[in-house]
């Protein structure tokens, strides 16, 4: 079976220390390295190889939110997921507008942080409730496009702007494709499909994508 690779990063050593011991104890993940600051975490990036950066935001040297754009503008694919104890307005959007996969606080159990590394890996949103109302009203109409701008992004088809509508609502992978009338897996194919067209890693990224782009506006959502 194909593992999740896993980079920690944080600067309590204590603190990777437990999250990788809870990691390491479910069989689908792999904790491929660590890393104590932003700086360290880029290089590890491009040594490591890790699908999924779970990060943390104050460090030394270069911060969280530094690092993942660093890491997003080298490495789009990975997934950046953040773990902090903040839920400071400044520290989400600009993560989230960073390239970030999602926003988590400390407080949330171990059962909820394994939950959401394997929704993060499949493309499903991932914030804390503390966050997802701060997201809403920041959001609430269109700006400017920022997300996305790597590269121009490629034109989605009729069907993945559907799905990709659907995933603004917050609908689950399997939510969709019982909407669409469509297998899970060809919503995973459709949705890897838009990340790659956008240039983006995750589902939190292309939803905020099209909201800046004006595509779509969460008027237009339940």
């Amino acid at each position: 079976m194909d593992k999740i690779r896993i980079l920690l990063v944080d600067d309590h050593a204590v603190v990777r220390d437990g999250t990788r011991r809870l990691l390491q104890s479910q069989p689908d993940f792999e904790v491929v390295g660590e890393a104590g600051d932003g700086d360290e975490a880029v290089r590890m990036v491009g040594q490591a190889h890790p699908e999924i950066v779970i990060m943390d935001v104050a460090m030394p040297k270069m911060s969280g939110i530094e690092a993942t754009k660093r890491i997003k503008e080298l490495h789009p694919s990975v997934a950046v997921l953040a773990l902090t104890g903040y839920d400071y307005d400044e520290y989400i959007f600009t993560l989230l507008e960073a390239g970030a996969a999602g926003y988590l606080l400390k407080d949330i159990s171990g059962e909820e942080l394994i939950s959401a590394i394997r929704a993060v890996f499949n493309g499903e949103p991932v914030l804390h409730p503390a966050v997802v109302r701060k997201v809403m009203n920041r959001f609430r109409l269109p700006g400017p496009a920022r997300i996305g701008e790597r590269r121009p992004p490629e034109p989605l088809s009729e069907r993945e702007m559907e799905v990709l509508k659907l995933a603004a609502k917050g609908m689950t992978n399997k939510e969709i494709a019982d909407v669409l009338q469509l297998s899970t897996r060809t919503i995973q194919a459709h949705l890897r499909t838009i990340f790659d067209k956008l240039n983006v890693g995750s589902r939190s990224e292309a939803v905020l994508h099209g909201l800046r782009r004006g595509w779509f506006t969460l008027d237009d959502l339940p």
